[in-house]
């Protein structure tokens, strides 16, 4: 758990930090984002070959390589002494960090017997979600109480003790066989499809999605990248990855609920701390407090859903876990610009209960049946699900935000015409107070107090935008119910499909 928390954290904890080392390493916005682009592009290429690499090697072999690598990586990236060093390690750290996190929970499932997986997935899953609520928090303490290094020192410590504990307490399991050699055509259309479906939510906003021929590449060998590997995933006498996995009812259907949950659930962790820094006014550090009551609730919830799934039915547990996150969400549509902080920490811890309700029964239910040789790549698909409709999550949730406040502020320009009354009267109150504190002549504290309503309508118009996207995840966790009724027991006999 350790490992897999330092490497969530990781795809977070660089986010609130981007502008300082953007002034460290005099980059432009395009320059500095590959800081985060390029450790998500190899996180996705490594983790569906992560079974295959830990039949090859040995699970807790790998599982020490990595944690080793990726500790090494994060002194570098702290100690980078320019933005291609700095882009290099956090692709060392992305490829390094992806395999980790698969075999981490290969390894606590494999530790725990069949009937206690959900206590099992309980565990690994406080790793999950705790990485992106704590992300933010710790990366703005470190910003702004020491210098931005750190955020990547910080995991060398934790490393150095994940890796003496593995070292000492981890058992490899014996391997019936060792796969054959590579199939290096599945490995390069993995390797297209993942990496430009990357890009292509990265960069799609910033290049206005497909009025850029790039975006426009990127989609094309997206889809044709992913197309060649399931089907030679399909047909190859020794694939790469054995998708067979998918026959098994629990796992299909809670492969395509975790995407689902994930698609709104980051879109969240992305808008909120956005809403109070860019609205409220909070700094990095405040936006990571209000999030950390609902790291609190996922742990205790995480337990409660863990031990309850050798009782309670899953999918009433996992339904709770939805409907709370939907609650959440739909909260969170009744901000304003004077919200208080304890109605936002108690929408999100909602959201904190919701995700503990979800990710550990999920996690348990849909390994059950999952044979053992198998089971690193199942988890490597689970991850590599749970990335990936984040990062489409993280995608659609900022362009509706864009293009939602870009619609309202067209609406709202509409009224806001010399002819207006109310803005002639605001305008003649703003002058008015604006004289005596400014020392300004009549026609300059004009001037200003059109230009101090201007912005007010920038910032109505953006916070209409946030309401409708918290709206529409709302309605994608409510979407994600009817998979919920797919699911299975862990004693349920049932049939593959």
């Amino acid at each position: 758990m350790l490992g897999t928390f330092m490497e969530v954290l990781d795809t977070s904890v660089a986010n609130v930090a981007l502008p300082h080392m953007q002034g460290s390493y005099a980059a432009g916005t395009d320059e500095i984002t590959w800081v985060i682009t390029s450790y998500l592009v190899a996180n996705a290429i490594v983790l569906p070959i992560t079974g295959w690499l830990g039949a090859r090697f040995g699970r807790k072999r790998l599982y020490l390589v990595c944690l080793a690598v990726f500790t090494l990586a994060s002194f570098g990236a702290g100690a980078a002494p320019s933005l291609g060093w700095q882009i290099l390690m956090r692709v060392v750290q992305g490829f390094s960090g992806g395999a980790m996190v698969p075999m981490s929970q290969a390894i606590t499932l494999e530790a725990f017997p069949r009937e206690q997986h959900g206590v099992a997935s309980a565990i690994f899953g406080v790793g999950v979600v705790l990485g992106p609520i704590l992300g933010p928090l710790v990366g703005g303490w470190l910003t702004d109480n020491w210098s931005w290094p750190w955020i990547f020192w910080i995991n060398v410590p934790v490393g150095v003790l994940a890796y003496v504990a593995a070292a000492v307490f981890v058992t490899d399991p014996p391997r019936p066989e060792k796969p054959g050699r590579a199939d290096y055509w599945s490995l390069a259309f993995v390797a297209v499809g993942l990496g430009c479906l990357e890009l292509f939510l990265s960069r799609g906003e910033r290049l206005d999605w497909f009025e850029s021929g790039a975006v426009k590449v990127f989609a094309g060998l997206t889809a044709l990248g992913l197309v060649l590997f399931v089907w030679r995933s399909l047909t190859a006498d020794e694939p790469l990855v054995d998708l067979s996995s998918f026959r098994l009812r629990e796992f299909a259907f809670g492969m395509a609920l975790v995407f689902v949950v994930s698609f709104a659930m980051y879109g969240d962790f992305v808008l909120l701390p956005l809403f109070v820094q860019r609205l409220l006014g909070f700094t990095p550090t405040w936006a990571g407090v209000i999030l950390s009551p609902g790291g609190v609730a996922s742990v205790v919830a995480m337990a409660m859903g863990g031990l309850a799934l050798r009782k309670a039915d899953v999918r009433l547990i996992v339904g709770g876990g939805t409907l709370s996150l939907a609650w959440s969400s739909w909260m969170l549509t009744r901000i304003s610009l004077s919200t208080s902080l304890s109605y936002l920490v108690t929408a999100w811890i909602f959201h904190g209960l919701g995700l503990g309700l979800v990710f550990a029964p999920v996690g348990a239910t849909c390994m059950q049946r999952v044979q053992p040789r198998l089971l690193s790549t199942a988890t490597g698909i689970f991850n590599l699900m749970r990335n990936e409709g984040g990062s489409v999550g993280i995608a659609v949730a900022t362009t509706v935000l864009a293009r939602r406040a870009q619609f309202h502020h067209a609406r709202l320009v509409e009224r806001v015409t010399p002819f207006s009354a109310a803005l002639q009267v605001s305008q003649v109150r703003l002058a008015g107070q604006l004289l005596p504190r400014t020392g300004l002549d009549p026609s300059s504290a004009a001037r200003l107090g059109h230009g101090l309503v201007g912005a007010e309508v920038v910032r109505q118009s953006y916070l209409m935008g946030f309401v409708d996207v918290f709206a529409m995840l709302a309605i994608v966790f409510l979407l994600a119910t009817p998979l919920v009724l797919l699911l299975r027991n862990a004693e349920g006999s049932g049939l593959v499909l």
